[in-house]
């Protein structure tokens, strides 16, 4: 169905000929098939609606999937968490399960945008965007992610470490495709995790810096039995430093270990200077002290507090 251009507010200031609400996935596929590349999936519209505005994109149709149904789900199926991609941040940084299972998410969707963005921003839509900071997006990095798409191909399912491309680029061509689900390992015993992030302010602002940290402890052996660690924008997309993971990975736990795991992890990236994000030294010397902190911090939380 065509929703009529004067129910939408913000229509008079983007160019498209049509707006269409479709009631399935199959349907909403069809529309999008049906304009060959020249329509565009939209749902909470936060990151879609500026970049039409600012004429970064020109779409003749717009696919909006944001009554498709049984898709903003939250829940866990096993060892797992199913989230529906059309799941608010509002919803999902309130959730229980989420806090409770996987709380460097619930942590980085607190911090999206103001209240009034976060109760219309879809997690999908942050991961759709490509944006190496995203505040879902790098939590859900740590977390081992996987997404499901659904395209004129059939549906498949792609491990965020191969859905991030470059920046605002992702494995999604949100002219034919629709990403449907959004899963990932639920945090359980020993485990902990947490998530920071550096602004110039509190709210409504990209970050300079976001960083997730997950740890794994073996508590009879004190060592590190598993350690994620997430950062952004220190490269052009969402990056895991899999080199200080691997330092870590075996290892007693102590501050000297996590300190030298710190110092490789600044080394490894790579930042931009930058006059509204700050220099590439400045990022790299916090990229430290947040891999310090969230190492720290995510021991405690996974109730192996450092001495």
């Amino acid at each position: 169905m065509a929703q009529p251009f004067n129910k939408l507010h913000w229509s008079r200031f983007v160019e498209y000929d049509q707006y269409l609400v479709p009631d399935s996935l199959d349907q909403a596929l069809a529309m999008l098939a049906e304009f060959n590349g020249s329509a565009r999936v939209i749902a909470g519209g936060t990151d879609v609606v500026p970049e039409l505005r600012g004429r970064r994109a020109k779409v003749a149709a717009l696919v909006d999937i944001s009554r498709l149904p049984d898709m903003d789900g939250i829940e866990q199926e096993g060892g797992f968490i199913r989230l529906g991609p059309l799941a608010t941040h509002a919803r999902v940084a309130a959730s229980q399960l989420i806090r409770d299972k996987a709380a460097p998410l619930a942590e980085g969707c607190s911090w999206v945008g103001s209240p009034q963005i976060r109760n219309v921003a879809t997690v999908g839509g942050n991961l759709v965007s490509g944006q190496p900071a995203a505040d879902a997006s790098v939590p859900l990095f740590a977390l081992d992610a996987e997404v499901t798409i659904a395209g004129p191909q059939g549906e498949r399912r792609t491990p965020l470490s191969d859905f991030f491309l470059d920046v605002g680029k992702t494995a999604i061509d949100p002219s034919r495709e629709i990403m449907t689900g959004i899963s990932f390992p639920a945090l359980g015993e020993n485990q902990g995790g947490c998530y920071q992030r550096l602004a110039q302010r509190k709210a409504l602002v990209l970050p300079m810096l976001a960083c997730a940290t997950l740890v794994k402890v073996d508590p009879q052996n004190k060592t590190f039995a598993g350690v994620a660690l997430s950062l952004g924008p220190v490269a052009p997309t969402p990056m895991r430093e899999r080199v200080a993971e691997q330092m870590l990975l075996g290892q007693p736990i102590g501050k000297e270990i996590i300190a030298k795991a710190a110092e490789s992890a600044s080394s490894q990236c790579s930042p931009r200077d930058s006059l509204l994000r700050g220099s590439c030294d400045y990022r790299q010397a916090m990229v430290r002290v947040f891999v310090e902190r969230g190492l720290t911090r995510s021991l405690a939380l996974a109730g192996h507090a450092l001495s």
